[in-house]
């Protein structure tokens, strides 16, 4: 495992960090606890010293096993990071009572990386900010739960700049950012502006909720096929000094033998300037395929009414893919269709990319009303 500085803390990282967001699944709702299990303890056993959960993360239960999984010595062989759910919180003791809750769920005294969670423009002024949350964490340090003050982000580059300048003690932030988002949300000029105030930066959404594991074809074909495109996309994160680590969601063991075997070999400067050029030209396609950038984090589910968000974006994102065929099927197989949206606006009140769902959903009807015709 290669290892990097996290910024100016002192610390060194392995460059791939374990996401306990798309932990190995039995069905729809429950994780495969043992295999879970065993992937985190793999990933420690082979170098990997950063796990990131989070409290909302496989309906609550993400925290609970990552503590299962950290049993056994494999606590003090790893950094811990977890994130406080801001928009749970309505008054200031709330804060403490939510980090003990996950300090007992994750059996631990103390988490070394704590994050305030999807950090927006409203989350921001509304509960950071009038709940005097960065006053709650260094009174939590100070007791001694956690270690590093941090916070992860999903708006423009303007709102991440404003929450930079509000506290000079930021250890670290959490970002969006991979070959395809540039400059969408903090982008690679907000990675360079925390790293220059000498915060280290962690890296989410590498694969952009896999759309850039398995890209449509006329995507996949911008890439020589010397390497899969997840090397590809998670070489360009590495290349960068900038990047402190990058989380990958793996919900499969070959997954995590991958990308184990694809971290030994990273370094800074990896990228060569043909590559470069590659990925550049791979950016332009995919983005005029990208219909709805949804992740697949399903933040937006379950839907009040019971329409399966992601579900109906990923066929939709197929339709723009040559995936007509595959999109079609997918799409009259679901229960609940696109048209039959109450425009609540319950998701996009979860939705950390932004989306505005309840305006896309008639388009996804009439698309697939005219593929039926």
């Amino acid at each position: 495992m290669k290892y990097r500085d996290f910024g100016k803390t002192g610390i060194k990282v392995s460059a791939l960090g374990f996401g306990a967001m798309r932990l190995p699944l039995l069905d729809e709702d429950h994780v495969d606890e043992k295999r879970a299990v065993a992937m985190i303890r793999h990933a420690i056993d082979q170098g990997v010293n950063y796990v990131d959960t989070a409290y909302p993360y496989h309906q609550g239960e993400s925290e609970r096993i990552v503590g299962n999984a950290l049993k056994d010595g494999y606590r003090e062989k790893t950094y811990l990071a977890t994130k406080c759910p801001v928009w749970k919180l309505e008054k200031p003791e709330d804060f403490d009572a939510v980090l003990q809750e996950q300090l007992e769920k994750l059996q631990t005294d103390h988490v070394d990386f704590y994050l305030l969670h999807a950090l927006s423009r409203e989350r921001f002024e509304e509960k950071v900010k009038k709940l005097e949350l960065v006053k709650a964490m260094e009174k939590a340090r100070e007791e001694g739960k956690i270690k590093y003050i941090g916070f992860s982000f999903h708006d423009s580059y303007d709102v991440f700049q404003d929450i930079l300048d509000y506290y000079d003690g930021w250890d670290f932030c959490q970002i969006q950012y991979n070959y395809v988002d540039l400059e969408h949300q903090a982008g690679a000029k907000g990675l360079k502006a925390a790293a220059e105030r000498g915060l280290a930066v962690v890296v989410m959404e590498p694969l952009l909720g896999g759309r850039l594991a398995n890209p449509a074809d006329h995507v996949k074909k911008v890439f020589p096929e010397d390497k899969s495109p997840v090397e590809y996309a998670l070489d360009f994160l590495w290349d960068q000094p900038e990047v402190s680590l990058l989380l990958s969601g793996m919900s499969d063991e070959q997954q995590l033998e991958d990308n184990l075997s694809y971290a030994e070999r990273s370094h800074v400067g990896m990228v060569t300037k043909e590559e470069g050029k590659i990925y550049k030209k791979a950016k332009e396609v995919f983005d005029s395929m990208a219909l709805v950038g949804c992740t697949g984090c399903r933040y937006c589910v379950p839907c009040p009414f019971g329409l399966e968000i992601p579900e109906i974006f990923s066929y939709y994102n197929m339709t723009a893919a040559h995936k007509e065929k595959e999109a079609k099927s997918g799409y009259q197989a679901l229960s609940v269709k696109a048209e039959e949206c109450m425009t609540c606006h319950h998701c996009e009140e979860e939705c950390p990319q932004m989306i505005k769902i309840s305006q896309v959903m008639p388009e996804v009807a009439r698309v697939f009303e005219k593929m039926q015709a």
